[in-house]
């Protein structure tokens, strides 16, 4: 059998007619893909074969600044979900660019104005891990506090999110001293401390109504601890002084009063602890050695 030259390999005649079948083969598929017809449906008249299963699809770049104006389009026309999902998409399409960044930054912020607040935290918490040294860091930081100041419910609940809250925006005010969220952000940590403070002291009514008067004991002390400045400060006093008397342990209860009197002389809760002390033969005295007098003290010194 002849042998023809190929290159530097020799084909017998037989490899060489298989080898054009191939090339014609190759220049069939061609000539359908170019002409978009469909040959195939001349040999599939009846569609025994069935549709293609697969379909191949070509989606055009979308230039990143297109995308982030859609995004802001969204959010003037109202549709800050739509528009989270829009400065996602920027973030998917230009990994590893400031355009991944600032599409984060703005996905935080839409999530948030569309009350996605789940959302909100966790992106917040990406963004400071990947852009800790960015401009933006203490706004996002600011954000994500209110992300979590924007779940507090009643103190009837778990107060998980107003602790969250808190020290969210503690960290805002001793990362970022100088930033312009210093000052919302101090008012609002008083805010979250007086809703602790406030699920502190129903809890220790709680216990104090049921004559569990250790439990309700401790739960005053934290509100004195942790929470001494806010409103509620002065009626954990007199609730000491009541439960201490229930226990009988007088030096206590006096020393409660005698701190409630000098820091809030003219409150209505003085001068009931004053009354409840005299009704039982005694009245305000404060014990150094008590712990009341010594953690109150360092905190509000008198």
């Amino acid at each position: 059998m002849a042998n023809v030259e190929f290159g530097m390999i020799p084909l017998t005649a037989g490899k060489l007619v298989a080898r054009r079948c191939l090339a014609g083969a190759a220049l069939i598929a061609i000539a359908l893909a170019a002409s978009g017809c469909s040959m195939f449906d001349q040999f599939n008249p009846m569609g025994i074969f069935g549709p293609e299963k697969y379909k191949m699809e070509i989606t055009p770049d979308t230039p990143a600044s297109k995308t982030y104006d859609e995004g802001l389009q969204k959010l003037a026309n109202g549709a800050p979900s739509e528009a989270a999902k829009k400065f996602t998409d920027l973030g998917k399409q230009y990994p590893s660019s400031d355009w991944a960044r600032k599409g984060l930054l703005m996905t935080i912020y839409a999530d948030y104005q569309a009350g996605d607040y789940t959302s909100a935290e966790t992106e917040s918490d990406r963004y400071l891990k990947d852009y800790a040294n960015s401009p933006d860091a203490p706004y996002v930081a600011y954000l994500q506090a209110n992300a979590y100041y924007m779940q507090i419910p009643d103190i009837s609940r778990d107060q998980e999110k107003a602790l969250k809250a808190h020290d969210a925006f503690a960290s805002v005010v001793q990362k970022y001293p100088k930033s312009e969220y210093v000052e919302d952000s101090q008012y609002k940590m008083h805010v979250t401390e007086d809703q602790l403070a406030g699920k502190e002291m129903s809890i220790g009514r709680f216990y104090l109504n049921r004559r569990n008067y250790t439990a309700a004991i401790n739960r005053f002390r934290n509100v004195l601890q942790y929470y001494q400045t806010t409103r509620h400060a002065e009626e954990a006093l007199y609730r000491l002084v009541e439960a201490y008397l229930g226990l009988g342990i007088s030096d206590e209860a006096q020393t409660a009063a005698a701190v409630l009197g000098h820091n809030f002389p003219n409150s209505q809760w003085y001068q009931d602890a004053y009354d409840l002390l005299k009704g039982h033969g005694l009245s305000p005295h404060e014990y150094g050695e008590s712990w009341i007098s010594k953690i109150y003290h360092t905190v509000v010194p008198s």
